[in-house]
């Protein structure tokens, strides 16, 4: 292999957790790249809510890197899927969603997604258009190669099926499914995050019964939200929204901890590894982990809001905290909050602001309150379980605070 094969293999590896089979991979990119041939790099997407967030970008930002290499990236919108509800995870049966949700949803996503993709190397399909096709007979037929002992070999579904949790039939029906997409598509590459490795396998098997060459698998990580701890997602507040504007983008980013900002810049930086391993090293020795927050904050911004605006999210970001004169130690509590969240002047005062609920609301009153450097004049604004935010009342008072579910 040339060298620049082996770079172009070591960029479209990086950042990921499992390939089946990894020489299969290999082979199948060294003899696209001698033939000129493209390989179809599939991802599916449920929209099951209006906004992609960094969680999402882990996934488009593979796809990118496969584009770079020349081949072509199917983004897969399963709009009928969706209306199931992917169970992956779920210690619960999900609601179904609507059609006109779905296809809602699916018209956001179409419009977020070339802020990282290559238009010229995409293509957006959607699942309807096969599985609305295939019937009840084809769906039977399709039912017939899997069993149900294979299904509870997940996770999700055998610690359900064991703590007596009930298992909707359609539920089983999910994997089939997003296995038969790959069939439909003729996929040479599925990628997923690793909570999704049971479906993809799902569609490697039906691709032989189906006498096709069995895709090869490709997982990223699970990216934690802003509180560190669990998957990055909207219901529970703790996402950073492609969508979000260059500020606030900025402010969820400098929220994070620490240490969840080296999580952050081995999973969504495009900086060389090497330049992000110079960037630990001058951490280590002195250098301000808060300037280094700002620069992957500013890279993000920059991202998907176009030249400049990172620096001036920056900008206004040291502008709002005296000109950066944020402390050096800003206290980091935890609080427990409830499904509904914490009304904000609660968290003022269980986190030290202030000295009661009455003169939290007061400092509201007078626009002395910010909330990831935004300033906030609701009393009635409540902190959702899963977030942490970064809180400043008045010029000098800061706390970080994480809300963790009760």
């Amino acid at each position: 292999m040339t060298p620049g094969f082996e770079e172009t293999l070591a960029e479209i590896e990086r950042g990921s957790d499992e390939i089946i089979p990894h020489e299969e991979l290999r082979a199948r990119l060294a003899a696209a790249a001698r033939d000129g041939r493209r390989l179809r790099i599939k991802a599916g997407f449920d929209p099951t809510a209006k906004d992609l967030h960094l969680g999402h970008t882990l996934l488009l930002n593979k796809m990118r890197a496969y584009q770079a290499a020349g081949h072509e990236a199917i983004f897969l919108i399963g709009d009928f899927t969706g209306m199931i509800g992917d169970p992956t995870g779920k210690n619960e049966t999900r609601k179904p969603l609507t059609r006109e949700q779905v296809l809602d949803n699916a018209d956001t996503y179409k419009q977020q997604v070339f802020k990282i993709l290559d238009p010229e190397r995409t293509t957006i399909a959607f699942n309807s258009r096969w599985l609305d096709q295939l019937g009840t007979e084809g769906l039977v037929r399709l039912t017939a190669q899997h069993t149900v002992a294979r299904m509870l070999e997940r996770d999700d579904f055998s610690k359900r099926y064991r703590d007596g949790q009930p298992i909707a039939i359609h539920e089983f029906l999910y994997p089939l499914l997003q296995g038969y997409d790959s069939v439909a598509l003729k996929a040479d590459v599925e990628l997923g995050g690793t909570d999704q490795k049971f479906n993809l396998l799902v569609g490697r098997h039906l691709q032989h019964v189906y006498g096709q060459k069995p895709q090869c698998i490709m997982t990223v990580p699970i990216l934690e939200g802003l509180d560190g701890v669990n998957k990055m997602s909207k219901s529970l507040g703790n996402y950073v929204a492609l969508n979000d504007p260059p500020q606030e983008m900025f402010g969820k980013i400098m929220s994070v901890s620490d240490a969840l900002m080296w999580r952050y810049y081995d999973l969504l930086s495009f900086k060389s590894l090497a330049a992000i391993a110079a960037l630990r090293q001058s951490v280590r020795e002195g250098a301000n982990p808060r300037d280094v927050k700002m620069a992957l904050g500013a890279e993000i911004v920059e991202r998907f809001h176009g030249a400049g605006s990172g620096e001036q999210a920056r900008a206004a970001f040291i502008a709002q905290f005296s000109q950066g004169n944020l402390p050096e130690n800003i206290p980091e509590i935890t609080l427990a909050a409830p499904p509904e969240g914490l009304p904000l002047a609660r968290v003022l005062k269980e986190s030290g602001l202030v000295a009661s609920n009455g003169e939290g609301n007061r400092m509201i009153e007078q626009k002395a309150v910010r909330v990831d450097g935004q300033r906030v004049e609701d009393r009635a604004l409540l902190l959702l379980p899963g977030r942490t935010c970064l809180l400043q009342v008045g010029p000098r008072r800061y706390a970080r605070v994480v809300l963790k579910a009760l």
